[in-house]
């Protein structure tokens, strides 16, 4: 099945994710990152190089466009994005502290989860309400995300997402890939009918026509209403908690 895996990307049956001293000088305090508006945090898809992928630089490019006078940073989610579907836990961990991270210190920002293909199933895993049942954990993830991160989250784009179908048929034994109950208002879960990957039928090219055919600009609409919605009447953003 490996020659299905390269044509189309795939997640690995993970669950949701969290994951010196110097000797003689003091530590040097970084100092704090500053807060966006917005920040995107995406899982590219299976053989795309690092960073977030071209359905996510669509998706961030359009998102940029329709929420004009606020500051949009990226996250690119730190994993492999390889055959080696064991390592996408990697990524769940990644973008959980992430996202966390983000909700803590910069309580203002609105975040936005997004994935494509191996990298949706990624991001739709950190959604998940609680561990499914008869699945060890793989080392670095405890539990998921807890409730109060969800109000920081304005909404999730997933792109391509596989079906329960698939990754049985690529990873006997995978668990459901299921968004939180806690996000699925404000999820955009897309599928090209025909992508062999999250429907059934068709070709790779199916898998691969997001951008083409303007499901990235649809979800970014989609991602800018909800950020809309929830930025209040400034809608501007804090600079960095401290403290």
């Amino acid at each position: 099945m490996k020659s299905v895996g390269r044509l189309f990307a795939v997640a690995t049956p993970v669950v949701l994710a969290l994951a010196g001293s110097a000797l003689v000088a003091a530590p040097v305090q970084a100092e704090p990152e500053p807060c966006a508006d917005v920040e995107v945090v995406f899982a590219r898809g299976t053989f795309e190089p690092a960073g977030v992928g071209g359905t996510g630089q669509s998706f961030v490019d359009s998102l940029r466009a329709k929420t004009e006078g606020k500051s949009v940073d990226v996250y690119a989610v730190n994993y492999p994005a390889s055959l080696d579907f064991g390592a996408a836990a990697d990524g769940v961990i990644d973008a959980s502290n992430r996202v966390r991270d983000v909700a803590a210190r910069c309580p203002d920002t609105k975040i936005v989860i997004g994935g494509y293909s191996q990298g949706a199933a990624v991001a739709a895993y950190i959604t998940e309400d609680s561990i499914p049942q008869g699945f060890d954990l793989p080392p670095g993830i405890t539990e998921p995300m807890p409730a109060s991160v969800a109000d920081h989250v304005a909404a999730v784009a997933l792109f391509g997402k596989p079906s329960s179908g698939f990754m049985q048929m690529i990873y006997s034994g995978a668990p459901p890939i299921n968004v939180g109950s806690r996000y699925t208002a404000k999820t955009t879960d897309l599928c090209i009918p025909g992508d062999p990957v999250c429907s059934t039928g068709g070709g790779p090219g199916s898998h691969n026509a997001y951008v083409a055919d303007g499901l990235t600009d649809q979800a970014a609409a989609f991602a800018a209403d909800k950020i809309n919605a929830a930025s209040g009447p400034s809608g501007r953003t804090r600079q960095a908690a401290t403290g």
